[in-house]
Order: C-alpha cells, then sequence, then structure tokens
C-alpha cells in the first residue's frame, strides 16, 4: 500500500475545488490522508473520516502557544502508528504545514501551488519564508496556472503548470436539465449567473455598477462570504444572493442561467488565480462574461470563447452581443473542441506520471549508493 499525507488550508467540505478532484483520482492508487488546517476544540485530538476514498483528518487542537507546533506534530505520530504507516508521499497545498511536518522523512515531496496565498488578505507573514523551504524540499512543484508558472518557475528545477481542469461530464448535465431548484425558479430572466467564493477577490463594484444600470437583468450569485463584510456586498432587487451549494446541485442552476460571470477584480489577490470555474461555465454550454483575469484572457479570451470586459460598459456590450446570438451552435462547436483534451483526469495522468519519475530517479539514486558502499 502507497500513502499520500496531503497537507491543505482549504477544508474538505468548503469548497469542491482543485484538492478534492485531484486527492479522490489519488486515492486509486494511493490511501490518501487530507489533513485539514488545526482548528480550536477541547482536546488535542485528531478525528478521521472517509469521503470519495480519502481519509479525511481534522487536528483539533486547545489553543496556541509555544507547543502547539510540538502537539500538531505528536498528533500526527500517532495517526501514523494507528495505521502503520512508514513510507510515503507528502503533498503540500499550504507552505504553512511546515511548521509541524519538519519531523516527516517523507520518500517524496511535491508542492501544489494553486494560488499565490501571500497575495490573498490576512496571509500569514511568515508564509513567504516557509515557501522559500518548501521549493528547497519538493521534489516537484505544480502551478495551477501558466500565469503562476510564468512567476515562479525560476524557484525550482522540477516544476510544471497545471491549470484548473473540468469534470465535463458532471457540467455538461447542464446542458439539458429541465427542472430548476426552487430558489432559483421564481427569479425572473435573463440570469447572469456566478459561483465560487466570495472574497476579497470578488469585484463588488463591477457588481453594483452593472446591476443599477440594468434593473431588469437577474444576478445570481452562489457561494460562501469569507473574509470580506457581507454587508459590503451590493443589496438589489434583481441581485440574489442563494448561499452555498453542494458540487452535486451547481449544474442545475447553472442550467438557467442565460450568461455565466467571472466577476473578480483585478488586484493582487487575483493577478495569478487561474479560475476553474472558466471551463466549467463552458461546458455548461453557458456564455462567459469575465473581467481581464490573465488566465482566462489567454488561453479563453483569444479563443473567442469568454468576452473579457473591464468595466460596467463593456460588460453590458458584451452581454447584449451574447443576448442577440440566437443560434449558439457554433459556439458550442468551438468550445467542445477546444475542451475536448481536458479534464482532471487527464491532469492527474500527467501528474502521476511526474511523481512516478522522481520516484524511479529516487530509487536508481538509492541503488547505486548501495553499489558503491557494497564495493
Amino acid at each position: 500500500m502507497k500513502y499520500l499525507l496531503c497537507f491543505s488550508h482549504l477544508s474538505w467540505n468548503f469548497v469542491y475545488q482543485r484538492p478534492q478532484h485531484l486527492m479522490t483520482r489519488f486515492s486509486n492508487e494511493y490511501q490518501v490522508f487530507y489533513f485539514e488546517e488545526p482548528k480550536l476544540g477541547d482536546s488535542d485530538r485528531y478525528i478521521v473520516n472517509v469521503q470519495g476514498g480519502v481519509y479525511i483528518v481534522e487536528l483539533i487542537i486547545t489553543g496556541y502557544d509555544d507547543t502547539t507546533h510540538s502537539r500538531i506534530q505528536n498528533l500526527i505520530k500517532k495517526l501514523l502508528q494507528e495505521y502503520n504507516i512508514e513510507n510515503y508521499t507528502c503533498w503540500y497545498y499550504t507552505p504553512m504545514a511546515l511548521q509541524f511536518t519538519n519531523h516527516l522523512n517523507p520518500e517524496i515531496i511535491v508542492y501544489d501551488s494553486m494560488d499565490e496565498l501571500s497575495a490573498f488578505r490576512f496571509a500569514p507573514p511568515q508564509l513567504v519564508q516557509l515557501e522559500e523551504e518548501l521549493f528547497k524540499k519538493a521534489d516537484v512543484v505544480f502551478t495551477g496556472g501558466h500565469s503562476l508558472y510564468r512567476a515562479k518557475k525560476g524557484r525550482h528545477h522540477n516544476i510544471h503548470a497545471m491549470p484548473s481542469s473540468i469534470d465535463k461530464k458532471h457540467f455538461g448535465r447542464a446542458r439539458n436539465i429541465l427542472h430548476e431548484p426552487e430558489d432559483q425558479a421564481d427569479i425572473g430572466s435573463p440570469k447572469l449567473g456566478f459561483f465560487g467564493v466570495i472574497d476579497e477577490r470578488f469585484d463588488i463594484e463591477l457588481l453594483r455598477e452593472v446591476s443599477s444600470k440594468r434593473p431588469g437583468w437577474q444576478f445570481v450569485i452562489i457561494g460562501p462570504v469569507v473574509k470580506i463584510d457581507p454587508d459590503d456586498l451590493p443589496k438589489a432587487s434583481n441581485i440574489h444572493y442563494l448561499g452555498s451549494k453542494d458540487y452535486e446541485e451547481l449544474p442545475l442552476y447553472i442550467a438557467h442561467w442565460d450568461i455565466a460571470l467571472i466577476l473578480f477584480a483585478l488586484n493582487e489577490s487575483t493577478k495569478f488565480i487561474s479560475p476553474t470555474k472558466t471551463p466549467e461555465y463552458l461546458a455548461a454550454g453557458k456564455p462567459v462574461i469575465s473581467t481581464a483575469i490573465k488566465d482566462v484572457v489567454q488561453p479563453y479570451g483569444v479563443a473567442g470563447l469568454v468576452q473579457i470586459v473591464d468595466d460596467a460598459e463593456s460588460f453590458i456590450s458584451a452581454a447584449e452581443k451574447i443576448f442577440a446570438v440566437k443560434d449558439k451552435e457554433c459556439w458550442l462547436h468551438n468550445v467542445d473542441r477546444f475542451l475536448e483534451d481536458d479534464s482532471w483526469d487527464h491532469t492527474f495522468n500527467r501528474m502521476n506520471t511526474l511523481i512516478n519519475e522522481v520516484e524511479w530517479v529516487n530509487q536508481q539514486n538509492k541503488n547505486l549508493k548501495k553499489h558503491i558502499n557494497h564495493v
């Protein structure tokens, strides 16, 4: 049995995204333990539950002090003993986890840099230094998009761009769904929708301005609000905040949208993002309007699959252009051709091949050392 210990800053049940897509697939090759960010509780302990073949580990501690990291280390040691884990790969989504995993001795270290975490609101000041340490330790590094790859490619000898991918079958269901969820069914048309985390990346002012200039258009916003005050979000009769939805439910909502939106402001926290929702919207067969996020402009905007806007006027113009198109078959054909080779299975296979190459090289080096010592 091969083991993979994944350390993430994201709770497994928060939003179904890159870590969940990849770890569920890696669970076919490894016994995957997904360690969530430690949280406060009544005692130092861990809780393990299995979802989608992945062992989700909640690390619970009583408080933060000088002993915190050593107490977390002890919890991890106990888990490894309980499950008889001796040889394993470590996979990091956050460099912060190095603070309580430096005692581990993995055979391979993987760093999947899905975002530029240091640019996010409330990022810990030690994050940059810890990432530099992780780059030195890692055997292979993946990035969540091409712009992030370009920014970091000089920092590691074995780094690869692995942009956000797609479960085409899941989102493709939206093309044939007739039933509409109750909390969206009474909302009029046209519907312009967004799903995702609503945080400091969300373009509040663009939504506020467009919704006020086009009061007949209905804006459906799906997702949790984090790190920003909900009271700062624009309120209007044509803006509908429906809260969080399960990943399985998303096609039911998207199916009835006229346009899907990538409403991200252009700031430090969005400089290197590669929104997973871009190919998901397209697979659902929905026209997309996006702000000028680099990894959306190239390749989706350049290919004519997504309308790129930079202010309320260009947004309105793009939407009206989309509404005027009655026959979308040609556009859909181009979308399907573009997404033909894009899948999380394909991304997983590429990653797994690169990890296996590292494993092979490490084994050859071990064999060489044994030979030299024997001689």
